[in-house]
């Protein structure tokens, strides 16, 4: 599962994709995520060299040539591959959370097999307000919900509902090296910021936590931009090494079934730019974490608070309007929000904002994000109001969730030699 900033960016690879408004063109499996064989042995002695290019990596990319897994891997087209994905309830959710991946779940759930969760656990990683968590939750979900999410073609659930996802953390913690976690940039990068004194052992163990995010699901695939990355290459590893320790003829001379424990994930990697950057700084991913509030438009902001942000918000110098320009972040990813608000293909945005200047442009874009967003938070303010439902859809959401990871947990406490319950 997931998906990146302080307190939200750590969402379940959360934070994960950015579609196109056609049909989806994910194309699963990263070639360098395919090192480990069938070969047991193999896969055990790539350990070393794999996870030393993890503690190596300068940056997160995924410009990555990708390829589809082999016809023989795939499960017969009656049976729905799983994805799970999640975003923190810490903050507000914003234009990014919601184009990089809340947006993407409604196609997801047409196609596929979902599990969507409210990522609870994770957002206590750092510092945090234990009067806003439970509320910040149930609005997460409300959110879900009012963006389109269909509790009939998905399960949404809060993590901490289902106890498997920390029951199967602590198993797997057993067997994820410490140098693992030592070389996760974002760990890094956060210790430094905050100070040995003020960081948890959870800021170095999260890792281990979304990989059983992940892996407790049997998942498929996982929606994973950029940022994440590095965090689906150690659920892989994980997986892997899992795999060779307990799994095979191991697991099944203690009565299971033998085989691998976990499936192994595929990245489920998007056509274009996986990212939404912040309104002022082209370079900077939109973040909830960023001091100013004017950094991001708040998917339930109101029109007059967007109005006023796109007009404020960065941009440059150049005569008319152009993608993919590097000296012109902010135009780039101002005609990308453009385009995914407006539903319009990326060469009708083109012909239609070229010749444009900056204040005929912030006001097409701010009527696009107020037209677009309204219905939202219209179905938002409905669920919200009805608790009851709200209550039923993440109570039986955790129960489907709960029959599911119930089943790879019972699999590796066997596998792993402990006493059957």
């Amino acid at each position: 599962m997931i998906r990146t900033e302080t307190r939200m960016g750590r969402s379940l690879l959360s934070h994960f994709l950015v579609l196109s408004q056609s049909s989806p063109r994910f194309t699963p499996s990263l070639r360098s995520f395919s090192a480990f064989g069938s070969n047991r042995s193999k896969a055990h002695s790539l350990f070393r060299l794999h996870r030393s290019s993890i503690g190596n990596s300068s940056q997160c990319c995924c410009s990555i040539s990708v390829t589809e897994p082999a016809a023989s891997e795939r499960p017969p087209s009656s049976i729905k591959q799983r994805i799970v994905s999640g975003v923190q309830p810490t903050g507000s959710i914003h234009l990014g959370n919601y184009l990089g991946a809340i947006k993407n779940w409604i196609s997801l759930q047409d196609t596929y097999d979902t599990l969507f969760f409210i990522v609870d656990l994770h957002a206590i990683t750092l510092p945090y307000d234990t009067q806003q968590l439970s509320k910040a939750t149930r609005n997460t979900a409300a959110i879900y919900l009012a963006c389109g999410i269909d509790t009939s073609k998905a399960s949404v659930f809060v993590q901490s509902h289902v106890r498997a996802h920390v029951e199967l953390m602590w198993l797997l913690s057993s067997a994820a090296p410490i140098g693992w976690l030592n070389r996760m940039i974002q760990f890094k990068e956060k210790s430094r910021k905050a100070g040995d004194d003020n960081v948890g052992v959870a800021l170095l163990t999260y890792p281990v936590l979304m990989a059983s995010d992940i892996l407790l699901y049997q998942s498929d695939l996982v929606p994973v931009g950029e940022d994440q990355k590095q965090h689906l290459e150690l659920t892989r590893e994980l997986a892997e090494r899992v795999n060779y320790l307990y799994g095979g003829r191991k697991w099944k001379k203690l009565g299971g079934r033998g085989g691998n424990i976990f499936k192994v994930p595929e990245p489920l990697i998007p056509p274009a730019g996986a990212r939404v950057m912040s309104l002022t700084d082209g370079l900077s991913k939109m973040s909830k974490s960023a001091p100013s509030d004017q950094s991001r438009i708040n998917l339930l902001d109101s029109k007059d608070v967007i109005v006023s942000k796109i007009k404020r918000c960065k941009t440059d110098s150049f005569s008319g309007l152009e993608f993919d320009n590097p000296e012109r972040p902010e135009c780039n990813n101002l005609l990308t929000v453009y385009q995914l608000v407006s539903g319009k293909t990326k060469e009708e945005v083109k012909q239609e904002c070229e010749n444009m200047n900056w204040g005929t442009f912030k006001i097409l874009l701010a009527d696009a994000l107020v037209e677009h967003l309204h219905p939202i938070q219209v179905r938002y303010n409905e669920i919200v109001s009805d608790s009851a439902y709200l209550d039923e859809v993440l109570a039986e959401g955790a129960s489907k969730a709960s029959s599911i990871a119930d089943v790879t947990l019972n699999n590796v406490y066997q596998a792993m030699g402990f006493f059957r319950r």
